[in-house]
């Protein structure tokens, strides 16, 4: 249980911040632009929360948000040593095969994309495009920060896997793809 009394702490005025095992490195190192953005997704998704959602695809986004914090948590772990345990909280494959199987059944009530597909259409939707974007770019800094120091391979599959099944979430509030809206190349030409 964390158990948090005071909020500042002064420790990162300096411009650097502590990781897990207690080491400090700058905020604006590429590890840190990763948890940031990660955490950035999560509120996106805290946004779309917001809105008037089914209930299967509140309990998704809600079990997203938590395991969004488990990942934070994971990238914040520096170390060679990528498995679970007491001290290292990691993502693990069984949640990668949740989010695919989830994509699969999702993807079954939608019908074929015909076009690429604007961001958009009913609120919930365009909030989730939102948080897809943003997943987009939270993997990205994942992969950087991977090349620089190493991250939880299974971690960046878990936001590679997600950033598809924001997409498909959101295709599916959108009447299973009926209210997608798509794209026109060149229609203002």
């Amino acid at each position: 249980m964390v158990r948090l009394n005071k909020i500042y702490t002064r420790t990162g005025d300096a411009g650097e911040t502590g990781l897990v095992d207690g080491s400090r490195l700058s905020k604006s190192a590429s590890r840190m632009a990763a948890i940031g953005d990660v955490d950035e997704l999560n509120s996106a998704i805290g946004v779309a929360l917001t809105h008037r959602l089914p209930d299967g695809a509140r309990a998704q986004l809600t079990r997203i948000q938590n395991e969004l914090f488990d990942l934070g948590a994971d990238f914040a772990t520096p170390g060679p040593d990528f498995a679970p345990s007491d001290m290292s909280l990691r993502i693990i494959a069984a949640q990668v095969e949740r989010l695919e199987q989830e994509i699969d059944a999702m993807n079954a009530d939608l019908s074929p994309l015909r076009s690429f597909i604007l961001p958009g259409g009913d609120p919930a939707a365009a909030a989730v495009h939102l948080a897809r974007a943003i997943c987009r770019r939270a993997e990205r800094a994942a992969v950087t920060a991977q090349e620089d120091v190493g991250l939880n391979p299974v971690g960046l599959a878990y936001v590679n896997r997600l950033s598809d099944h924001l997409f498909v979430l959101a295709r599916w509030l959108n009447r299973a793809g009926e209210g997608d809206i798509l794209w026109k190349p060149g229609a203002t030409r």
